[in-house]
């Protein structure tokens, strides 16, 4: 396969040795076959392991013509969820999109999330804007009584039916939710929406490829079906290549692991492009929410350079030797910007002249993998050929299947959340919700 990702971790080698490359292969490969056998903890959880692979045609031809009946009819398409509900969905949208894409457009409805958040003048200001646009609305919650999401559906649906009358909003609300039980699933078969099933194995984090994230980025005008083509090949990859050297999961979840065994107990998840951004925030869920937990796990963060190079860039270089660095690297852009040649030459970059931004921007993470390396940081290298449906696709699948894998090997339940629920517990007493008066 030519249009893959490929690792790069020379300059990680100088910080871990080969043999303790070699132990932790083989502990990799004990818990890639405890993942593909069902048998490990958090098992009734797997069914993303397949998922590329399972996925009906009817779930994508029923996405298609929802597709067909709303998208003409709107400007704007409402997000609600929280977590898993919304970040792969925007991971993609927002990697695929022109960063100006609410100003320009594209001819397919622009995204905007709610449900993500409790802050007041968020919601004032998202309800100021759906009063001047078209707007239709998907909902995403397995329960529908997750409190985040339920008070911004509770306020987007009463300012829809407002908006276009009760009946004329039933047509433009979509709910992906529960098969069976539920609020919203209630809620969605009272109100007769246009609903989508979240499979009952499958948890928010690892749920981009239900139609928890295939609505949405179908919505904004994307190829789900090039989507799921990658994640199917790279599933092919991760269950049937035992080499490190052929399959990435694999030493993606070695080398992380290896060093975070010699003290590395942060992981930077770098990126040279801005519109990577929500692929870092997804990630972070990702890894965070899977590994974190019984005292254990690397705790993810991400930068994006070389816009941090000039705030963090220093800690980096000279802080705490406490972190280590995955690039995301991109080999080509989409669209290129010529330099224009100044006489005066005042800002001092005549010398720039004839090299495209792409290869200075890859000139810039060189420099700054030199850099970190010889600061004391290892930096492994992730290089995707472009960004584009087959690419994120592909990398989704990789790191969920690395994700798994890796925390088997720390001896945690990856698919579990059981810190998530503390804070609530709290709020839902200083608010006075019945059954947490105490």
């Amino acid at each position: 396969m030519n249009d893959t990702i490929r690792m790069h971790y020379e300059r990680i080698l100088p910080f871990v040795e080969e043999k303790e490359l070699k132990t932790l292969h083989d502990e990799a490969l004990e818990a890639r076959k405890t993942l593909l056998a069902g048998n490990g903890k958090g098992n009734d959880f797997l069914g993303w392991v397949n998922l590329p692979e399972d996925l009906d045609q009817s779930i994508l031809d029923q996405i298609k013509g929802d597709v067909s009946r709303l998208a003409p009819k709107s400007e704007v398409l409402v997000v609600v969820g929280i977590g898993g509900s919304y970040l792969g969905a925007r991971a993609v949208i927002e990697a695929l999109q022109s960063e100006f894409a609410m100003i320009e457009g594209n001819g397919m409805p622009y995204v905007v999330y709610a449900g993500h958040t409790l802050s007041e003048e968020y919601y004032h200001q998202l309800i100021q804007l759906l009063d001047k646009k078209e707007y239709s609305l998907v909902v995403i919650s397995k329960s529908g009584t997750t409190t985040e999401p339920a008070i911004a559906f509770r306020i987007l649906k009463a300012h829809m039916e407002k908006k276009y009358g009760v009946e004329a909003a039933k047509e433009r609300i979509v709910a992906v939710t529960d098969a069976r039980r539920g609020a919203l699933h209630d809620i969605a078969q009272q109100e007769g929406y246009s609903t989508y099933v979240i499979p009952d194995n499958v948890g928010g984090r690892f749920s981009v490829l239900t139609p928890v994230g295939l609505f949405p980025i179908a919505m904004s005008g994307y190829d789900i079906n090039r989507l799921l083509q990658g994640a199917k090949d790279m599933r092919q990859i991760c269950i049937n290549n035992d080499s490190m050297e052929e399959n990435p999961a694999l030493l993606y979840a070695v080398l992380r692991n290896a060093l975070y065994r010699k003290g590395r107990k942060v992981e930077m998840l770098v990126n040279f492009v801005p519109n990577l951004k929500y692929l870092s925030e997804w990630w972070k869920q990702l890894y965070g929410e899977s590994e974190g937990k019984e005292g254990k796990g690397i705790l993810p963060h991400s930068l994006s350079f070389t816009t941090d190079l000039h705030s963090m860039g220093q800690y980096v270089q000279d802080g705490e030797r406490l972190m280590m660095e995955t690039v995301l690297s991109v080999a080509n852009a989409r669209n290129g910007v010529d330099i224009p040649s100044d006489e005066k030459n005042l800002d001092g970059i005549n010398y720039l002249l004839g090299k495209s931004l792409t290869e200075i921007n890859h000139n810039a993470e060189l420099g700054t993998i030199m850099a970190h390396v010889e600061g004391g940081v290892p930096v492994l290298r992730i290089e995707v050929p472009q960004v584009d449906e087959y690419v994120l696709g592909q990398l989704i699948y990789f790191f969920e299947f690395a994700c798994a894998v890796s925390g088997y090997m720390l001896g945690v339940n990856p698919f579990d959340q059981p810190g998530v629920e503390a804070y609530k517990k709290n709020m839902f007493r200083l608010l006075g919700k019945p059954g947490y008066e105490k």
